[in-house]
């Protein structure tokens, strides 16, 4: 972090984002969920005051810890790209509150094909909303394809759900039963977020030099991206989907588990909240936020973006690596 006698640079994370530390306590920071309660008022003053930083035009005596429980509210709460405020339900730091309640009933009510289905509809209306607040606005989606993604997205997982709870209970197992909602998520990850980024995979994203100078784009690059956000998505949700149903396949056993069945539910959700806690920043740390290709893989690949790269670089070295914003 800065030194307190040092101006801070509010475009750049608090810590060294090249260290998984680094990145996990600037992820634990920004996805803090208590900025979801913050009123607007005070959300909206936040990004008066860093607009006013910026330009060395805060009020007197402004202390840093104030800019920087502001930048924690802005970026919290804000949209990178266009500064507009988010909705708070489709936020980051959402995540542990709204996924812990959904996740629990998810894991709670898994006995009938009915209660598969519902919860798993819930789910990805969620994470539809949760890609769609946190989209590239470099690279919008339009209303058709926001559509596509999402149906796409829910057919998936209830197909999945489906068809393991058909499978797996003419196994004869109980326990295989409760991880029909993880594979069903997993499955509806794999095709939500990169029906939702089409347009990254179609047309490339920017890709700068480590100055952050924009010099071509790159299809390669957003399939990178995008294939490392699925893989932190499902990260996510792992440790709770998976390990809380032998936990409770054992714990409904004990004979006062079994006095207390209304508790189940809320029990699930409160352990969901436990390990989305720690999650949530963990598996938005596993990858650099700012990711990097060679630029000898454009070279190979993608030949028409290197010739741009070349021509934006103008008789300069051509960097060895190229940079982007993978996205969450």
């Amino acid at each position: 972090m800065a030194k307190p006698d040092e101006r801070l640079d509010l475009d750049k994370p608090l810590w060294d984002q090249s260290t998984f530390i680094g990145r996990w306590k600037h992820f634990a920071w920004v996805t803090d969920f208590r900025t979801c309660i913050t009123p607007e008022n005070e959300l909206l003053a936040a990004k008066e005051l860093c607009e006013k930083y910026r330009l060395k035009k805060e009020p007197p005596g402004t202390t840093a810890q104030q800019i920087i429980h502001a930048k924690k509210l802005y970026e919290s709460s804000f949209h990178p790209d266009t500064g507009e405020l988010q909705n708070v339900f489709g936020r980051m730091s959402f995540q542990v509150p709204g996924g812990m309640a959904i996740t629990g009933v998810m894991l709670q009510f898994y006995r009938t094909t009915t209660a598969v289905v519902f919860w798993q509809w819930v789910n990805q209306s969620f994470n539809a909303l949760v890609n769609y607040t946190n989209r590239n606005a470099n690279s919008p989606v339009t209303t058709n394809q926001l559509g596509i993604a999402y149906l796409s997205a829910t057919s998936a997982a209830m197909i999945t759900a489906i068809g393991c709870k058909t499978y797996w209970s003419k196994r004869a197992n109980p326990l295989l039963a409760r991880y029909v909602p993880f594979a069903a998520v997993a499955a509806a990850n794999c095709v939500n977020i990169p029906l939702m980024r089409q347009n990254e995979i179609l047309g490339g994203v920017d890709v700068t030099d480590e100055n952050g100078n924009k010099l071509t784009k790159s299809q390669f690059a957003s399939v990178k991206g995008i294939t490392q956000v699925v893989i932190s998505r499902i990260i996510m949700c792992a440790p709770g989907m998976c390990l809380l149903p032998p936990l409770m396949e054992r714990l409904e056993r004990r004979a006062w588990m079994k006095r207390i069945k209304p508790l189940h539910a809320p029990f699930q959700v409160l352990m969901c909240g436990l390990s989305l806690s720690l999650m949530v920043p963990t598996a938005c740390a596993i990858f650099p936020q700012r990711c990097s290709i060679s630029s000898k893989t454009l070279q190979k690949y993608e030949p028409e973006n290197y010739e741009l790269l070349k021509a934006n670089c103008k008789g300069r070295e051509i960097p060895q690596y190229l940079y982007f914003n993978k996205g969450l």
